[in-house]
């Protein structure tokens, strides 16, 4: 039997009122543009983050073939999706910045102001690494940061997603469930004050706690090539008087930032594991035989939440199109699982980019 594997970050969940329009402004400015799947279907098994009910959704999974994780574009059809009522800020509980992995920092925040982007300063990380902020027309924040990993260069500005910030009410905690169950055990920094950067994002003079952490050990796995390193950044605000649970009163895939998603292999030791560590799997979709079957793209698929209740899916993928115009599909399972699938084979997904 396999090992439980993590080949990366596969996707961030965001939740869009037009799927269409929001995949073409994110393959204009991160470059998401060779689409695995394509689906309109009911999202049944999800119905205990849905108010009960079952609900039709449409999703697109787009990749930067540059290296990253995806974007899993959500739009529900069955109700109009819903925002928050009140401004996300930095320290609320859940995703609230996704990382974008760029080459050259500079040379990419000249690109989005030519765009005439909503855009912040540059500013400086822990390691003195240029980065700055991008919020979308959806109010969604983006933060791109420099990245030395890619998988091969098609002369982009970005590759996808680099990671997440991730606000948190307990933080020992969440430092643990990160490092524990997702490898993140390497800590890159931990600082405590009131930093510039997040004057952008609406807190100018409150106090936070931010702890940056990233995986020690290379990632393994079918897609580890693609998908590349990533990191995690958790944040707790320390004298903001109101802080709010992102979805609180709202449903999974409404606006924003939905869930973060792993590409793993061996789902029933994962399901073993997150029982141990005391954060069980709430959703899964073995228990229903109830893969996911997006457009011939398949695999089980689980879902459990964080010390704060950000959601946290877990993907084993089955099968994906590779060409698929000329019907050839790739079978996971014909591959060693805890190795990665030949660039060769992966390169051949260019085919299905999207001008």
């Amino acid at each position: 039997m396999s090992k439980l594997t993590i080949s990366g970050i596969q996707q961030i969940g965001i939740g869009v009122p037009d799927v269409y329009s929001a995949w073409k402004l994110y393959r204009e400015y991160f470059g998401v543009n060779t689409k695995i799947f394509d689906e309109c279907a009911v999202a049944d098994i999800m119905s205990p983050y849905m108010g009960g009910v079952e609900r039709e959704r449409h999703a697109i999974l787009a990749v930067n073939l540059q290296g990253g994780g995806g974007f899993e574009i959500w739009q529900h059809l069955t109700t109009p999706p819903h925002p928050a009522n009140f401004d996300i800020l930095p320290g609320d509980l859940g995703i609230f910045a996704c990382k974008i992995k760029c080459k050259n920092v500079l040379e990419t925040h000249s690109f989005f102001a030519n765009k005439q982007a909503d855009i912040s300063p540059i500013y400086k990380d822990c390691q003195e690494n240029d980065f700055f902020y991008f919020r979308d027309v959806y109010k969604n924040i983006f933060q791109l940061v420099k990245s030395d990993d890619w998988f091969i260069d098609q002369h982009k500005p970005t590759g996808g997603t680099f990671g997440v910030m991730i606000g948190t009410n307990d933080m020992e905690k969440s430092i643990n469930f990160y490092a524990t169950l997702l490898g993140y055990d390497t800590l890159i920094s931990d600082k405590t004050d009131i930093f510039e950067d997040f004057s952008f994002l609406g807190t100018p003079n409150n106090r936070f706690r931010r702890v940056l952490l990233t995986h020690g050990k290379k990632r393994e796995g079918v897609f580890s090539r693609l998908l590349t390193t990533s990191k995690i950044e958790l944040v707790q605000a320390l004298d903001r008087q109101n802080v709010y649970k992102i979805y609180e009163g709202r449903m999974w895939g409404d606006m924003g930032f939905i869930q973060l998603c792993f590409d793993i292999t061996n789902m029933s030791q994962l399901e073993k594991q997150c029982e141990k560590a005391g954060y069980p799997l709430t959703i899964d979709s073995r228990k229903k035989n109830n893969k996911f079957d997006m457009g011939k793209a398949t695999g089980d698929f689980a879902y459990n939440e964080d010390p704060s209740g950000t959601l946290i899916e877990y993907v084993e993928t089955k099968k994906i199109p590779v060409l698929k115009k000329l019907g050839i599909y790739l079978n996971i399972k014909r591959f060693n699982p805890n190795k990665p699938i030949p660039d060769w084979i992966l390169k051949l997904l260019r085919f299905m980019e999207e001008k």
